[in-house]
């Protein structure tokens, strides 16, 4: 980067590399490692709990009186009731890490009264280090990262997530995997969303889309697309995305078709999808229009959708 870092994105930075020594170093022996299951097909590790560790401890002895969302430990740790909040995932990709599947990543955002100021990514396979700081650019290591510029979907190579935990809508998925598959060049699932959103960001994506995330599966790739020229939200295109379980993303013009493919799929308005939509030739959605896009509503009956396993709200 050309310009000074911002004193708390160093302290993020540091806290990341510390996370990913502790992760290459049990990466040299996974036969060793102590795994837990907190849901089928939902594991945990011993590297994720004292990554997570290392990770808090950074933050708090340089920021005591900041607060901790993390995946593992939830906010046992910082303040309660302080505007900052740093949101921790100190491994995500654990299946893949538990397979020698070398995709995933350390993520940890920086929130002041609920928006995402600071923001790293770091892979540590590749020793590559996503950052962004608001109104200050996204970097790969020293290097400026822009969107794509693709503009058509037909030339687009679309990033995603399959749902793999008990009580997500299998069938949903495929609906959505129906819609979007045909309109696109090819759609990829590597199992770090994380990773997933820095490509969107690096324009190694043109776009991305998954449901079922939590806030620290998001919140520091969300400021690194923001900062790349990208724009991101949920399904039905509106900003409000962080605690919905559903995010969409992409370059502005394969942003605003993607939304228009997948808002019948949102849960926000409705459990069950619409029929596909024909092949969208939406106009570029700009950061201000997206920001101030209105709710779609679709429901007719009073009552709001139900949640479903884990599509239950945050």
């Amino acid at each position: 980067m050309s310009q000074a870092l911002h004193p708390m994105l160093n302290i993020a930075i540091k806290a990341a590399r510390t996370a990913g020594g502790i992760i290459n170093r049990a990466s040299m022996d996974l036969d060793l490692l102590k795994i837990n299951t907190k849901a089928p097909n939902d594991f945990v590790t011993e590297v994720d709990q004292a990554a997570e560790a290392a990770i808090i401890e950074t933050l708090l002895t340089a920021y005591p009186g900041h607060g901790i969302l993390a995946e593992e430990s939830g906010r046992e740790h910082g303040s309660r009731h302080s505007d900052f909040v740093w949101i921790i995932d100190p491994l995500d990709g654990t299946t893949n890490f538990i397979h020698g599947f070398p995709v995933y990543c350390v993520s940890i955002a920086l929130s002041f009264r609920g928006k995402i100021e600071q923001a790293v990514v770091y892979d540590p396979t590749r020793n590559d280090l996503f950052m962004a700081s608001k109104g200050r650019g996204a970097y790969l290591n020293d290097k400026r990262l822009r969107v794509s510029k693709r503009t058509r979907l037909s030339d687009s190579l679309i990033g995603t997530g399959f749902p793999f935990r008990k009580g997500d809508n299998f069938q949903r998925y495929l609906k959505m995997f129906e819609a979007v598959m045909p309109h696109c060049a090819g759609l990829r699932r590597p199992g770090s969303a994380a990773l997933d959103l820095c490509y969107v960001a690096a324009g190694n994506y043109d776009g991305f889309f998954e449901t079922g995330l939590s806030p620290w599966d998001i919140a520091a790739g969300s400021l690194i697309i923001t900062e790349a020229g990208g724009l991101i939200g949920n399904f039905t295109g509106e900003s409000d995305f962080l605690h919905q379980r559903e995010v969409v993303a992409g370059n502005p013009k394969i942003y605003g078709q993607l939304v228009k493919l997948l808002s019948p799929y949102t849960r926000i308005i409705s459990d069950e999808p619409a029929a596909a939509p024909a092949a969208p030739e939406t106009p570029e959605l700009t950061p201000e229009a997206a920001l101030t896009r209105k709710p779609i509503r679709l429901r007719k009956a009073a009552e709001p959708a139900a949640p479903e396993g884990d599509d239950a709200p945050f």
